[in-house]
């Protein structure tokens, strides 16, 4: 009894976190589907004390945000953007990381603090001398080009993950395998990766939802260009472009936010094995 009262205050705690990050999330939702008169006339709670009235309610917010403003060519320029710049950094990450638990090379341990060091510097050192050389190859405003960046940016963090996992596990697998005349790469293939999805899913998280969301990577090095700029930058242009019609902005936030959230979702089983998998040390 005394110990379940002691855990009062850490749930209240949790519960008043929990509607504190989830309050101005519920507001935009519900201020999306509102009419202009309403958004601009009363705060979003007051669309609780007559919720049945069809007048205060409309689609017609995502109707203007989807066909009104190129916003299905950023939609898919997002996932044009984002898987491939999930993928690569996954698979760079995955092939060092594994060289840096298992395999005996010189510098092994310099080279991997070097490595890690990376996740301190700021990414606005880095934009101008990137920004030069992109230009010098033809790179900017190109998918390829802010598939590298993202990539150059997600790997120290990746690379840390996922060596902490594959250091902590077990070695007498990988001591069996090499007797059984496995190959390195045969033990990263047929063992490491099937043992380390919770990381692997764990890492993709982090890595889709923030090149998804992204905003300033993407326009030094994309630009606002329609034809290549994705949902952030074009729900951020929004802000401009629509003047008087900034009441579409909660439907245009709404849209950008459902992937984030249906991805998390998807994979929330394997979130909380991978993080903590990064705090093992191997």
């Amino acid at each position: 009894m005394k110990r379940k009262l002691s855990r009062i205050p850490l749930h209240i705690a949790i519960v008043v976190i929990v509607i504190i990050w989830l309050v101005p999330s519920v507001g935009v939702f519900v201020n999306s589907f509102r009419v202009p008169r309403a958004i601009r006339g009363q705060g979003w709670w007051t669309a609780f004390t007559d919720p049945f009235n069809t007048e205060l309610w409309t689609l017609s917010n995502y109707e203007s945000v989807l066909t009104a403003n190129d916003l299905d060519t950023a939609f898919r320029n997002s996932f044009f953007i984002s898987i491939p710049a999930t993928i690569l950094p996954i698979i760079l990450a995955a092939f060092a990381a594994y060289a840096f638990a298992w395999m005996d090379f010189a510098g092994r341990r310099a080279i991997f603090s070097i490595v890690v060091g990376l996740l301190v510097v700021p990414l606005q050192m880095t934009f101008v001398p990137v920004y030069r050389l992109y230009n010098s190859m033809g790179l900017t405003g190109t998918f390829l080009g802010i598939w590298l960046a993202h990539s150059g940016y997600g790997l120290p963090f990746a690379v840390f993950l996922l060596r902490n996992f594959f250091g902590s596990l077990p070695r007498d697998i990988f001591e069996s395998a090499f007797l059984d005349g496995a190959s390195w790469f045969q033990a990263f293939w047929r063992l490491a990766l099937p043992l380390s999805v919770p990381a692997l899913a764990a890492l993709a998280i982090f890595q889709f939802l923030w090149v998804w969301n992204d905003l300033l990577v993407a326009l030094i090095y994309l630009g606002g260009t329609p034809a290549v700029a994705p949902l952030t930058v074009r729900v951020a242009n929004l802000v401009g472009s629509l003047g008087a019609e900034w009441y579409l902005l909660p439907a245009a936030a709404v849209v950008a936010m459902a992937v984030p959230l249906i991805v998390f979702f998807s994979l929330q089983r394997f979130f909380v094995r991978g993080i903590l998998a990064g705090s093992v040390k191997g």
